[in-house]
């Protein structure tokens, strides 16, 4: 496939999300790492919201500016000769739809938006300490939602059916950031850390297991393939 320049945050999300599903794709491409909350960081002149991640690559020989991960994502799935992060059944389409956007508007929303603003946002903008309040507010969003992926995984193979797809690549893109920061507690969700397992083994996650957030180390099994 054509290569091309993915314009990422690390500890993204959906930068994530789109490196995993590239990675799956085997799609040979660099890494530019933006700090989309700079006022002169170039991803801006790239996607009009300023929001990672951008990929840039050509299209029959024609410059194209992939922005966002339903983008990335879509431009894969159209690509591919196949069913590739979208399975064939239409049930199970429908399924990873509906969990994929749960990810992008409702775990984003309750968990995201407490946790990672509190332990990844405040260092890098200089905002204080956390606040334990938050965090304890954060911490039981993030435990409904990992109790709703555990119900699923003990009736499937992967959250949406019996393929590994986009809803599991998406889900684990959101879990490996708040895992670099010891908040799942995996004793807990042993169907969850079974799966997590399975994606972590696959080569697409390597890239991801390198990342280091500057003045944090992270938890002590986060690069390792069997905790």
């Amino acid at each position: 496939m054509t290569a091309g320049v993915l314009h990422h945050f690390a500890f993204d999300p959906a930068s994530r999300a789109a490196r995993l599903a590239l990675g799956e794709a085997r799609v040979d491409f660099t890494e530019v790492a933006v700090r989309p909350w700079e006022a002169d960081c170039p991803l801006r002149d790239l996607n009009p919201s300023g929001m990672p991640p951008v990929f840039v690559t050509a299209e029959a020989g024609r410059p194209l500016t992939l922005c966002e991960a339903p983008a990335i994502l879509g431009w894969l799935e159209d690509r591919a000769t196949g069913p590739f992060l979208m399975p064939a059944d239409p049930g199970e389409r429908a399924e990873t739809r509906r969990l994929v956007h749960w990810f992008e508007r409702r775990f984003n929303d309750e968990v995201n938006a407490v946790l990672l603003h509190e332990r990844l946002e405040k260092p890098l903008l200089r905002l204080g300490s956390p606040d334990a309040l938050n965090l304890r507010e954060g911490r039981q969003a993030l435990k409904a939602h990992l109790a709703m992926m555990e119900a699923l995984l003990g009736e499937r193979d992967w959250l949406a059916g019996g393929r590994m797809g986009r809803a599991d690549l998406t889900a684990a893109a959101h879990v490996s950031v708040l895992d670099y920061f010891g908040e799942v507690q995996w004793q807990t969700w042993p169907g969850l850390k079974t799966w997590y397992m399975r994606l972590k083994s696959r080569p697409c996650f390597r890239p991801l297991l390198a990342d280091k957030f500057q003045g944090l180390a992270p938890v002590a099994h986060y690069s390792d393939l069997d905790f």
